[in-house]
């Protein structure tokens, strides 16, 4: 007797942009472009009108290329934040479209939320699934050195398909962030998913030169080491990173922003 049931391995949260990536991932507690990806709080803290593309290979097979864009516009109240990524090839592919917004409440304190729209395209007998998530946080910083985060995606578990168990990824983030001067950031983050060991993570950066930063970070389940230098001159930043899966081998990961204003 056979038995068939349908399984769609669907809706990860990947993490985008290289800086991220060079750090580990412990990115819940800034405020960049990239807040767009990690925690929308972070727009409250970035006023400015910038742009940012963002393109990885996982494991450098053609097939897991991710390719990702970032659009922050501040306005009176706070900034928005517009996000689109794609994951995938022609026979499957992931992508997801989303809309935040952030705002700070005084020099200390911000939040932010947004609404994202998933799609999954499965060649074949499913074709397209769509599905809406929402995800949000805060950030408080509590002086010059020390910063918090804390961020929260998918919490009401939306799922790919209506008729299976198969559920978006549910992610809970929380980290702290210490600078002892200006010139070194040291983060270490918390990320736990429903019914799967927490994630431990800790990533340095260090500004060798005006414009020239080195970074390196590391992360558990599975153990994964991460590097990578970053470049700015006057509004524009280039980032190139590398992570390293002990059995996968290395992912390429590059990253451009521009500020307008």
């Amino acid at each position: 007797m056979l038995i068939t049931s349908a399984a769609i391995a669907a809706g990860e949260n990947f993490p985008i942009g290289t800086r991220p990536a060079s750090l580990a991932n412990t990115y819940v507690m800034q405020a960049d472009i990239w807040s767009v990806y990690h925690n929308q709080a972070g727009l409250g803290f970035y006023p400015h009108f910038s742009l940012g593309f963002h393109h990885e290979n996982k494991f450098v097979i053609p097939e897991y290329s991710l390719h990702a864009i970032a659009l922050t516009l501040p306005v009176k109240p706070g900034t928005f934040g517009l996000s689109y990524s794609y994951f995938g090839y022609e026979k499957y592919n992931e992508s997801k479209i989303g809309l935040g917004f952030g705002k700070n409440f005084g020099e200390r304190f911000s939040a932010g939320v947004q609404t994202n729209l998933h799609h999954v395209y499965i060649d074949g007998e499913f074709e397209n699934r769509n599905a809406l998530t929402v995800e949000g946080g805060i950030q408080y910083k509590a002086n010059e050195k020390f910063a918090f985060g804390i961020h929260v995606f998918n919490p009401a578990r939306a799922k790919i398909s209506a008729y299976n168990s198969d559920t978006i990824t549910t992610t809970f983030r929380a980290g702290t962030s210490y600078i002892p001067f200006e010139k070194l950031f040291i983060g270490l983050e918390i990320e736990k998913h429903p019914d799967k060991e927490p994630v431990f993570k800790a990533g340095i950066e260090y500004q060798l030169i005006e414009s020239l930063f080195l970074r390196t970070g590391i992360f558990t389940n599975p153990v994964q080491n991460t590097f990578g230098i970053g470049y700015k001159i006057k509004r524009i930043s280039a980032d190139i990173a590398f992570t390293h899966h002990q059995i996968l081998g290395f992912t390429p990961h590059f990253s451009l922003q521009i500020e307008f204003n």
